[in-house]
């Protein structure tokens, strides 16, 4: 049996992750690939009651960068031992709303950890594994936000100021520029121009994999 994919699809808030994995669920299933989906912080009981608190903005207490930072990796890690490993063994696909590169992006540019925190704290949780495709959804902070802002109320990380924003973007940017597994994609482009880049990305892995 074939060992599963692991796909990702990452950006900032507003950056159309969303429409992008609706774009992927459409390629795979045109190629009869079966696949399950995920999100971070979530994606099992455990993981999305991480996720309601690092994501509420209601707390009676302040929740400190150093607790957002490792309850993210918890998170991860239960996601990574009790979805995404298993389906991939099963020879399922995974496409997953974020991973490893937005805690890169978000702790490490945003909050401003630094690397080897960052490093220590992956190699325990996620011993080395990695996606086998990312895709990163580039857009300006401002624009993103304001289409976040269109969609309605905003959550805690969604509160944050522009220039957090802004180093996470540079995050993202660095990091991926420097990956081989990674394509960035031009979010500010029209819907229609953004799904057929992501749709040619897709279809080019399955060819290669394929090949």
């Amino acid at each position: 049996m074939n060992k599963g994919k692991f796909i990702v699809v990452e950006g900032i808030e507003g950056a159309g992750k969303s429409s992008a994995i609706c774009v992927i669920e459409a390629v795979l299933d045109k190629h009869d690939i079966p696949f399950i989906k995920t999100r971070e912080p979530g994606g099992t009981p455990l993981a999305e009651a991480l996720r309601d608190i690092v994501k509420s903005a209601s707390h009676d207490e302040e929740l400190t960068q150093e607790t957002e930072l490792l309850l993210m990796y918890a998170s991860r890690s239960q996601l990574l031992a009790n979805r995404i490993l298993p389906a991939l063994a099963q020879g399922t696909w995974v496409i997953g709303d974020r991973h490893d590169l937005s805690s890169r992006a978000y702790q490490g540019g945003g909050r401003q950890f630094d690397d080897r925190i960052m490093n220590a704290i992956a190699d325990v949780t996620l011993k080395g594994f990695t996606p086998d495709l990312t895709l990163y959804l580039d857009i300006t902070p401002e624009l993103g936000l304001a289409r976040a802002q269109a969609r309605g109320e905003l959550d805690r990380i969604e509160l944050e100021k522009i220039e957090f924003f802004q180093r996470v973007r540079n995050k993202y940017l660095e990091l991926a520029t420097a990956s081989e597994t990674t394509d960035i994609i031009d979010a500010s482009q029209d819907m229609l121009s953004v799904h057929n880049d992501v749709a040619k990305v897709i279809e080019a892995f399955i060819e290669r994999k394929a090949g």
